[in-house]
């Protein structure tokens, strides 16, 4: 059965920094993981894609990297300069497919597989 499990969310203060993990369960590597989040009363959206190449949205794009061990079958999101607008429930989602348009990262239709998400919350 294939799986995608967060860890690394959790409570912090503003200017903090944090390190969120996805790890694949699955036979074989997926070709794009992705991060989405979700805040309160909003929809999901896009925050970093890694797959033919690395796409982040523009809300966190200079503080936000993601990154990838293959060996460990595991993506990381690694969060600085954390803002209260960052506060949501983070989601990692996979596919076996590699993405190269950018519009195929930001869509959550486009990945088969999510995990159950981590929260993030972020204190003024």
């Amino acid at each position: 059965q294939v799986q995608v499990v967060e860890s690394g969310g959790g409570f912090v203060q503003a200017g903090d920094s944090l390190r969120l993990s996805c790890a694949a369960r699955s036979g074989r590597l997926f070709g794009t993981m992705g991060w989405f989040r979700q805040a309160p009363g909003k929809e999901r959206e896009f925050v970093a894609g890694l797959g033919g190449g690395r796409v982040y949205a523009d809300s966190v794009r200079g503080r936000t990297t993601v990154s990838r061990d293959n060996y460990l079958n595991t993506v990381y999101l690694q969060m600085n300069n954390l803002k209260p607008e960052d506060t949501a429930v983070y989601y990692c989602a996979a596919d076996y497919r590699t993405f190269h348009r950018t519009d195929s990262y930001y869509a959550p239709a486009s990945y088969k597989y999510w995990g159950q998400g981590t929260q993030v919350t972020v204190s003024s």
